[in-house]
């Protein structure tokens, strides 16, 4: 019999010998072999053991998993099952003929983090006896901090489960810790990985020795965010919060060293990592931060050569090149023996990493069309790029691409190993950031207070850029007599005033109310250059081109602008880009809004070309609006940039600024342009609103929103007056509206409530799998009161952002539904919904699966359920909640006469809750649906609920699927009672 069949066959024999002991040794010893022999990785791992399941639960998981992986993969499961069970235990069972293969088998692991997987039964034995001084090594060498080792040492975990413990949190710390791990080890019966770079020749050392100076030199310091200064990196970096995409159903928090790591892999045999995010939030620092790291010796010790590119400069080579020359020429020249080390990184792909930022900045589009897949033949870098990429070309080298999210086709994520989403700053992130860009500490608290204050300037300082340009204008923020700033405009105009005010002499304090026309002959010139550059997706500027539109060297010595020596060279080393791509955006609606003899359809097709897309309309037309002897060529759309732009356009022509602007160009001028704006988006909402299909009979009216609605709010948001938002809105008829997957943060969160705080009927607002967090939460309470349900599903959301959502909407009669599954909620958070209960008896639905919920917030929950006389569906899915929890709620329930639907599915309920379920089964009169599967009921469990429903015809469904049942008590209580699902 194969070793399948042996699998399915035993399977009940199998699950009881692992599970029906009171510990879980026998199967983590299982599978501490199969991640040795390679059955397992380490994602299949976590998703046996990461989740608090019952031990039946997690052998089941194991079980079924090892099957779908085929014959070998049970055969050595047999093998596994055979070493770890006693003698005692084996009698009956049948394990095969089959012999676990060796490591060599498999291949010689070649990072440290292969070595915890292949030795990891070795580990276990070797590190019980000097636990404590391998935490200390740990502890010492910064890869570990005084909680982590707490955490490992918690005495209810046995010797060897807290030996699993630390090699799984240094699994999680990537390299570096493992690293660390390996070498305060003996070597003896411990595979030593990257046997390939003790091999490197003296050539091989040498180049190495040289990209790593190279890259450090490059990564050292943050150029683009000082102007016509300079910070460490070290001094100014924070990181950004990280996210797996598509998130996953237990997302967590990502480090740096997991964005080329295994976490998150979604296809094994791609190579290309795909950091994307929008404009602003830290994609490059990122990987620069990536670059230093490595160059040091402290992040991805097992690359061996790191090869950065900048898009924006492979977009200006215009020569055909081999991949050896774009390595050389690009990178890092060798001094000595090229051919030996291009033949050193043919052979060894797995120890290279080839990096490329700013895959948005390039010119050309991805095709499938040309392949290449010679590394000494020449071709056109576009080719040579995406063949690299998709992994024709150098096929097991590692690649890390950033780009803004709408940047990528869909050709090219066919090719995507994972994507890791840059969601910028935690409120946390923001404190931190000021802090670190002011070093006194007084200053630093103000401006972190000021931005607290403000929950719209909180919300924009969520994105890096933002943050510090809120940072750098500091004494703009804190002596604005107009009031602090509450748009992206507004922000930008504040560094406008600031990198002016530098210009000013000492005797003069401030700049006066004409500041802008004071300055307008430099604005108009960088306007213009910044327009030029937008239409021809040019972000790098010549001297000549500078010298066309007039920048003087006293523009240059501003700021706005910053040399970049990545593209200039002996013959031109007079090339710059500005600061920051939105910074060129902004100066190019600047130019459109000041121009007095532009065109008058400039605005029209700006806007027009993002609210119907249509084919060959791009940023071509906004380009012969204004210039009528452009001639037609191949540049392709700039989306992302003329949206940037649009959204400047509508902020400049605000009423608010109207005063500003209104001493540099005629106000008739600005009123004209102001209402093309107010034509313009007017007409993009109501074009989404007539996209609105019928609904399907007995459904609610819904409307997903298109990729340029959140666009077009934003615009509106951008304006600041009330009248243009309820206009836009007063034509909305639907009762809900969804924006899930749309990059929703606190900015769009701000923009979204100021606009459908208008709505003259209640909707539903989904906004599933974005980025809200607590900020956003805080963003959206202007509009919760017309939100008769709100779903905030995977927005990492913790219990501070629950405390401001419930304080709010105790006070909304229209709110009336929430759900939260999988977002940062604990315990604390039901104390809030409780609270919710008490105070709201129209309340009907509250979701909260799969957080971090015990019984003592079902206790706290259950607090509130006994007040409630509206509650009619309840979701705690996924959460710790227990017998003890299920008791508690179904005790505070028992008399409820709302109550509809009920899960608790993967709760780790037992009989006990069953028994206490059943008596709420017996006497309520309006549940029709009970979910308990993925728990651990058995049959007498089960006889208590059998025995409930025969006196309770309303009760429609019971689910049991995943519990405590052979297959012969399923089939046999099946007959007895219809209604349970097994």
């Amino acid at each position: 019999m194969c070793a399948q069949q042996l699998v399915l066959r035993q399977r009940m024999e199998l699950l009881r010998a692992l599970s029906c002991g009171a510990t879980a040794e026998p199967l983590d010893c299982v599978l501490d072999l199969l991640l040795s022999w390679g059955v397992l990785v380490w994602e299949d791992y976590q998703s046996v053991r990461g989740l608090a399941k019952p031990l039946c639960s997690n052998t089941r998981d194991l079980l079924d998993l090892v099957y779908s992986k085929g014959e070998q993969a049970c055969s050595l499961l047999l093998a596994a099952f055979n070493q770890v069970l006693p003698e005692s235990q084996k009698a009956g069972l049948c394990f095969g003929k089959c012999r676990p293969v060796g490591l060599n088998a498999k291949g010689t692991p070649t990072t440290a983090c292969q070595v915890l997987l292949s030795d990891r039964p070795i580990l276990v034995r070797k590190l019980r006896d000097r636990l404590d001084d391998t935490l200390d090594a740990l502890l010492e060498a910064g890869c570990f901090t005084s909680k982590d080792c707490d955490e490992v040492l918690l005495p209810v975990y046995t010797p060897s489960q807290k030996v699993r413990r630390l090699l799984d949190q240094v699994m999680f710390r990537g390299e570096g810790a493992a690293n660390v791990l390996l070498r305060y080890l003996p070597q003896e019966d411990i595979t030593t990985p990257g046997k390939e770079e003790k091999q490197l020749s003296a050539e091989c050392l040498l180049y190495q020795k040289k990209l790593r100076s190279s890259v450090l030199a490059q990564a050292h310091f943050l150029s683009t965010y000082g102007g016509t200064g300079r910070f460490s990196l070290d001094d100014i970096y924070t990181e950004s919060l990280l996210e797996l995409l598509p998130a996953d159903r237990a997302t967590t928090a990502l480090g740096l060293e997991d964005v080329v790591g295994l976490v998150g892999t979604l296809n094994e045999e791609a190579d290309t990592v795909l950091v994307s995010g929008e404009a602003g939030t830290g994609k490059s620092t990122l990987l620069q931060r990536l670059h230093l790291l490595w160059a040091r010796g402290v992040l991805l010790t097992e690359i061996l050569l790191l090869f950065p590119f900048s898009c924006r400069k492979l977009s200006a080579e215009k020569r055909a090149l081999s991949l050896k020359e774009l390595l050389f020429l690009h990178c890092c020249w060798p001094d000595r023996g090229q051919d030996e080390l291009f033949q050193f990184i043919l052979d060894h792909p797995h120890l290279v990493l080839f990096t490329f930022d700013g895959l948005d900045e390039f010119r050309k589009s991805f095709t499938d069309e040309e392949r290449h897949c010679c590394p000494t033949q020449q071709a056109p870098v576009p080719v040579l790029l995406f063949n690299l990429l998709q992994g024709t070309l150098m096929k097991g080298v590692r690649k890390v691409v950033t780009s803004r999210p709408h940047a990528v086709s869909p050709a090219l994520k066919r090719y995507l190993r994972k994507e890791v989403f840059v969601k910028g700053f935690s409120p946390e992130g923001i404190a931190c950031f000021v802090r670190k860009h002011h070093s006194d500490p007084t200053i630093a608290n103000r401006v972190v207070e000021s931005v607290q204050a403000n929950t719209a300037l909180l919300g924009l300082c969520h994105i890096p850029v933002f943050c510090w340009i809120v940072s750098k204008c500091y004494k703009e923020l804190l002596g604005c007599g107009e009031g602090s700033p509450q748009t992206i405009t507004d922000v930008y105009l504040m560094v406008l005033q600031h990198f002016f005010q530098r210009r000013v002499p000492q005797e003069h304090q401030v700049l006066g109310k004409g500041w802008l026309q004071e300055h307008l002959e430099t604005v108009v010139r960088l306007g213009r250059l910044a327009l030029e550059g937008v239409e021809t997706s040019c972000y790098v500027f010549p001297a000549a081109q500078m010298q066309n539109c007039g920048i003087t060297e006293q523009d240059i010595k501003l700021g706005f602008l910053i040399h970049c020596k990545d593209l200039s060279d002996s013959t031109d080393c007079s090339r710059y880009e500005f600061l920051h791509i939105t910074l060129q955006c902004f100066f190019a609606a600047i130019h459109i809004v000041l121009n007095k003899h532009g065109n008058r359809s400039v605005i029209p097709k700006l806007f027009e070309s993002q609210c119907r897309p249509l084919p060959g309309l791009n940023c071509m037309f906004l380009r012969q609006c204004i210039n009528h002897s452009v001639e037609d060529d191949t540049n392709t759309e700039e989306t992302p940039n003329l949206q940037i732009m649009a959204k400047f356009v509508s902020g400049l022509l605000s009423q608010r600024h109207r005063n500003l602007l209104s001493r540099s160009c005629p106000a008739v001028t600005l009123e004209w342009r102001a209402k093309q704006v107010l034509k313009c988006l007017s007409t993009g909402m109501q074009r989404h609103f007539k996209t609105i299909p019928r609904p399907v009979e007995g459904e609610k009216k819904s409307m997903h929103a298109m990729p340029s609605f959140v666009w077009l709010i934003k615009c509106i948001y951008e304006m600041q007056e009330s009248q243009i938002a309820k206009e836009a809105v007063a034509k909305l008829e639907v009762e809900h509206l969804k924006l899930t997957y749309c990059n929703i943060g606190p900015v769009e969160c701000t923009a979204l409530a100021y606009v459908l705080q208008h709505l003259q009927s209640p909707i539903g607002l989904q906004l599933d799998c974005n980025t809200v967090g607590d900020v956003g939460v805080e963003q959206l309470l202007p509009c919760l009161h017309v939100c008769h349900s709100l779903y905030l599903r995977n927005n990492n959301i913790s219990d501070e952002g629950i405390r401001k959502l419930v304080e709010k909407g105790i006070h909304c009669e229209n709110f009336k539904k929430v759900a939260l599954f999988n977002n940062k909620l604990t315990d604390e958070c039901t104390k809030h919904f409780a609270w919710l209960l008490k105070s709201k008896q129209n309340f009907l639905s509250i979701r909260l699966g799969n957080n971090n919920i015990t019984s003592q917030g079902a206790t706290h929950l259950a607090e509130g359920l006994g007040y409630s006389q509206s509650l009619q569906y309840l979701g705690l899915w996924g959460n710790k909640i227990g017998d003890k929890g299920a008791e508690t709620l179904a005790e505070a329930l028992k008399d409820s006469t709302t109550l509809i639907w009920f899960s608790l599915v993967d709760n780790g309920v037992g009989n006990s809750g069953a028994r206490a379920l059943a008596k709420l089964v017996r006497r309520s009169t309006t549940l029709t649906e009970l979910w308990l599967n993925q728990n651990c009921i058995s049959r007498d469990g089960v006889e208590h609920l059998i025995q409930a429903l025969e006196v309770n015809s309303s009760v429609k469904d019971v689910w049991l699927r995943g519990n405590n049942l052979s297959p012969e008590e399923v089939e046999e209580l099946s007959l007895r009672e219809s209604r349970l699902t097994f």
